[in-house]
């Protein structure tokens, strides 16, 4: 993206800022990721009247210097909601984890979501049911933005995908407006599941991106042991209009179902701002899963500089030259010392380190069950790998 398409997209945002020079580095041999540490928290932790578990996010919350985590519960076992937690991220590893509290996430009447039994079809569609995915902290106002993926039933029913706004005790602010085509449509729009995993905001505050976790139906099949798939990359305004969409190549699958015909499954699990000056630059997570393979998780960088405006581009697939953002991998975590590579869904920035490097905090989604775990994971990362 040129210094001026920058400025237009933070105009368009409705804020003005000055130029900044972010100094680079031409080091040949930059420093490697590294692992920090990693935490457990302990299955089924009972906490306020609730089970932890499902947290599918991670963000840093500059208020209180703790995080926010979401849970991806559906109102199944306790109302849809949200944690905050307190830990120490250091140059020596990750401290305990301390929950500090937990709300529920209400609807524009006042009350929680409810399970997915006794949703109510003919209600109207921030009154569904909801299946959380991703949460960020506002940087202006100290709001929390989620998103949530929606449904697609077996009666033809469908839930549409949301980003909304609530205030820090979990009331209803808003909903944020999405583009079209991702509106659920019976033969077009997101697949089932695979719909907002990420967001983040950027601009200092002023944009808001998001992903989908897989191409949408229109735009191709899904990632396969032998070939990649394009999801994309939506930009909008804090305020509301989208400004922009871009194609995100995916990973093919790393590895071939054991034995054949068995579960696999990939996608973009979260997104986040490399840095609030820069509207171009993030961090994607790829989560996979292949039975009798396990999990991998890779960390990209990418940049939309250059990239097509894929807005009004009906399907990817039929399309002609369309340039997707560039991607290069930031770490793979079967390459470092974790304990295990479980199923990591939420990224966020901790404190920067005494070394010059900065902490990226992960967390895992153990599914509230038995033989997955809640995983807090710390690494370091070189600011010339960035």
């Amino acid at each position: 993206m040129s210094s001026s398409t920058r400025h237009r997209l933070l105009a368009a945002a409705g804020i003005v800022t000055l130029s900044l020079l972010v100094p680079g580095t031409a080091d040949a041999s930059p420093r490697p990721v590294r692992l920090l540490g990693e935490q457990r928290v302990a299955h089924n932790l009972q906490f306020q009247g609730t089970t932890v578990g499902g947290l599918s996010s991670v963000d840093f919350d500059p208020r209180t210097g703790g995080y926010v985590f979401i849970s991806d519960d559906r109102s199944a076992i306790n109302p849809a909601r949200f944690y905050t937690a307190k830990f120490d991220v250091s140059a020596k590893g990750v401290g305990p984890v301390t929950f500090t509290g937990t709300h529920p996430l209400l609807r524009p009447d006042g009350t929680p979501y409810p399970p997915l039994a006794k949703n109510d079809p003919a209600a109207p569609q921030n009154e569904q049911t909801i299946d959380p995915e991703e949460l960020r902290v506002d940087p202006w106002t100290g709001h929390y933005v989620w998103s949530q993926e929606g449904d697609r039933l077996a009666d033809q029913h469908l839930i549409q995908p949301s980003i909304r706004e609530a205030a820090r005790d979990g009331r209803y602010v808003r909903d944020l407006p999405l583009p079209a085509n991702e509106r659920m449509t019976p033969d077009a729009g997101p697949r089932r599941n695979y719909v907002l995993e990420g967001l983040a905001y950027t601009g200092f505050g002023t944009l808001l991106a998001s992903e989908v976790e897989a191409p949408l139906l229109q735009d191709g099949p899904p990632p396969t042991p032998t070939s990649g798939a394009l999801s994309r990359i939506t930009l909008q305004s804090r305020f509301g209009p989208v400004l922009a969409q871009y194609a995100y190549p995916q990973e093919k699958l790393f590895a071939a179902p054991k034995p054949a015909g068995g579960f696999a499954d990939t996608g973009v699990s979260s997104m986040l701002a490399v840095d609030q000056a820069d509207p171009t630059k993030f961090l994607m997570m790829e989560r996979s899963y292949v039975t009798g393979v396990g999990n991998k998780v890779r960390i990209f960088e990418i940049d939309t500089t250059g990239a097509t405006n894929v807005l009004h581009t009906t399907s990817l697939a039929a399309a002609k030259h369309v340039k997707p953002v560039k991607k290069k991998l930031l770490a793979d975590l079967s390459d470092l010392p974790v304990s295990t590579v479980d199923n990591i869904e939420g990224m966020t920035w901790g404190p920067a380190l005494p070394s010059g490097e900065r902490s990226l905090v992960l967390v895992s989604d153990n599914n509230f069950s038995a033989s997955q775990v809640t995983q807090l994971i710390a690494l370091a990362v070189p600011s010339e790998r960035l």
